[in-house]
């Protein structure tokens, strides 16, 4: 893991998880609006990536309007460009879908997954909700 939270995992795009990590940094406000956001430079070492594909993520983020160019500072986070359920949905969809494949091959049932879920959900949202207390 780095800075941003982003774990590369073998067979998927590396430019894909870079973006989609940055994005889930974005909407869980562990990089909040304003905060410099690291240098390709930087991102490429911390994650072990060529700095074309750290260069080729940043550059759309910046397109997309979750990061910003500020002269003198460099990029920052600039937010999420768009309503946040909306966007939680769009960003959490890759890991669905990979989720989904994974079940299928090894063979479980929607029952079985979905059941895998609940449990899963229930085990990490009792610590959420006794830390908001």
């Amino acid at each position: 893991m780095n800075s941003l939270g982003i774990k590369i995992r073998p067979g998927l795009s590396i430019f894909d998880q870079v973006v989609s990590g940055a994005q889930k940094a974005i909407l869980s406000k562990e990089l909040e609006k304003g905060q410099p956001f690291p240098s390709v430079r930087s991102l490429g070492a911390d994650l072990k990536i060529h700095p074309n594909t750290a260069h080729k993520a940043v550059q759309y983020l910046i397109q997309e309007k979750w990061l910003e160019v500020q002269p003198g500072i460099g990029t920052v986070v600039a937010g999420c460009p768009r309503k946040p359920s909306e966007t939680r949905r769009y960003v959490i969809e890759q890991d669905v879908a990979t989720l989904v494949t994974e079940a299928r091959r090894v063979g479980l049932e929607l029952e079985e997954l979905v059941d895998s879920i609940r449990k899963s959900w229930s085990k990490t949202a009792k610590p959420l909700e006794e830390s908001a207390r």
